[in-house]
């Protein structure tokens, strides 16, 4: 294995804490002038819940995309894993367990279909997840209405609302993930061989990685992590939500996080602390704006011309990489 391929995932992302950092300030300064206050505790654990819910999604698409690929599906199975885990549970705490494995396995099933689509059919990463979405989303249109399920009491009580301190438990399950996911980046083969793929296949594969397994591998990771959203979204609502994977954006959002986390679209550079700085971002941003009471379309306008000029930034520092 070329070394070289490893570096990027141990390259500091301090740009996107500092935007962080500059969007704390200023929404704490423009909230204060509107007479509110910003960093008082409810907003806060509002904040880390949104968080936690973007944050465990994006952290698996960090995983895809450092492959050179992306997942449009996650959001629906978001979505499914909510009824999954709700209607397995039916209110029981006995069924905890159960549901929570019935839904890792329907996760890592549409991960694993995800993947051999691309890597065996060579189905293009952007149609494959899209179509395999739009499968979902027809099966949740035609078979519910509405919520339904009724998500196990330990499980409300223990993720969707324990906290320590100001910090959701849930919050804490994400940094948990986010750490297990840069060990995997940073010190194991996957994570060596994942960077290799999505730098350049052909020459990860002259090398001797198995880039099928590698991207199967990362397609699987992300819809499990999906899945762990959707058991999140689950406790929050007591029950089973059809449409909130699709409502909450979290396919296009979880993307928007990664590429304000620094990872490159084309794949094969950027890493999960990045994903988690771009999260925290996103959820800083809707923070200020709930507390200004802005409209959600300036508030979509606002985070497009974000993510937009975040690319751009991105892109020109690539450029003169490249150029020095």
């Amino acid at each position: 294995m070329n070394t070289t391929l490893t570096l990027p995932t141990r390259r500091p992302v301090p740009g996107v804490f500092v935007a962080l950092a500059l969007t704390l300030a200023i929404g704490w300064l423009v909230v204060a002038l509107d007479g509110g206050h910003l960093f008082n505790q409810s907003t806060t654990v509002s904040l880390l819940h949104v968080a936690a819910g973007l944050g465990l999604v994006a952290v698996g698409q960090t995983l895809v995309v450092l492959g050179g690929s992306l997942d449009l599906s996650v959001a629906y199975v978001v979505s499914l894993s909510t009824l999954v885990a709700a209607e397995t549970m039916a209110g029981s705490n006995g069924r905890l367990l159960p549901a929570v494995g019935l839904v890792l396995a329907v996760s890592a099933g549409i991960g694993l279909l995800n993947g051999v689509l691309v890597t065996k059919l060579k189905v293009n990463a952007f149609i494959a997840t899209l179509g395999v979405g739009l499968l979902l989303k027809g099966y949740l249109d035609n078979g519910y209405d509405g919520p339904a399920g009724e998500t196990a009491p330990a499980l409300v009580r223990g993720l969707g609302y324990q906290r320590i301190g100001p910090v959701p438990v849930s919050f804490l399950l994400l940094l948990a993930v986010a750490g297990a996911v840069w060990f995997a980046l940073a010190r194991t083969r996957f994570g060596h061989h994942l960077i290799a793929v999505g730098g350049d296949p052909e020459v990860a594969r002259l090398s001797g990685v198995r880039t099928d397994r590698v991207l199967v591998t990362a397609h699987v990771l992300c819809s499990l992590c999906a899945g762990l959203a959707g058991i999140y979204l689950a406790s929050r609502l007591a029950s089973g939500a059809p449409r909130v994977g699709t409502e909450g954006l979290y396919d296009l959002e979880s993307i928007a996080a990664v590429v304000l986390g620094g990872t490159a679209l084309a794949g094969g550079r950027g890493g999960v602390v990045g994903t988690v700085g771009g999260v925290l971002l996103l959820a800083s941003i809707d923070a200020i704006f709930n507390q200004l009471e802005v409209d959600a379309f300036a508030k979509q306008v606002v985070r497009g011309v974000i993510i937009i000029a975040a690319v751009a930034v991105h892109a020109r520092r690539t450029l003169r990489r490249e150029a020095s």
